[in-house]
């Protein structure tokens, strides 16, 4: 890059090369539902451990403000990614590939939970296969091996 195609760390945000792909917005989408998903399940154990009768309160309740917390991953990569920084791919590729074991245990089980299994399945594989791609990369100024001389 020369000198006066430098950006500054906050033009980063902006590809002048133009619109966001729709890929890029549709993992973006799909981390967001996520994120949602998890505060969602997370605020229905706290208040289930707070209003309830749960076998263990403290469980109910730690489990809640853990899922609360961990929903902040993909809300942040979410965010990033719709602001085309390069950082966001990384958290939003670990969501996706901690939601994969999740989806197969909600798969075994013989309840209700086998459609949410096939769901965060679905969700998952497609959300990586849209971060995973070359377009998505170019979007977010990722560059592959071989072209990774990146100032820094």
């Amino acid at each position: 890059m020369s000198s006066e195609q430098t950006p500054a760390p906050e033009a980063e945000a902006a590809d002048p090369a133009g619109p966001r792909p729709g890929r890029l917005t549709a993992a973006a989408a799909l981390a967001a539902l996520e994120g949602l998903a998890l505060v969602a399940g997370g605020v229905w154990m706290v208040v289930g451990g707070l209003t309830g009768r749960p076998d263990d309160r403290t469980q109910a309740l730690t489990g809640g403000v853990t899922l609360i917390v961990l929903a902040l991953l993909p809300l942040l990569a979410a965010r990033g990614l719709l602001a085309r920084r390069g950082w966001s791919r990384g958290p939003a590729v670990i969501t996706q590939v901690l939601a994969l074991p999740v989806a197969y245990n909600l798969l075994q089980a013989d309840s209700v939970a086998i459609p949410a299994g096939i769901v965060l399945g679905v969700v998952a594989v497609t959300a990586l296969v849209l971060l995973v791609n070359p377009a998505t990369a170019r979007a977010l100024g990722i560059r592959g091996p071989g072209g990774a001389e990146k100032q820094g």
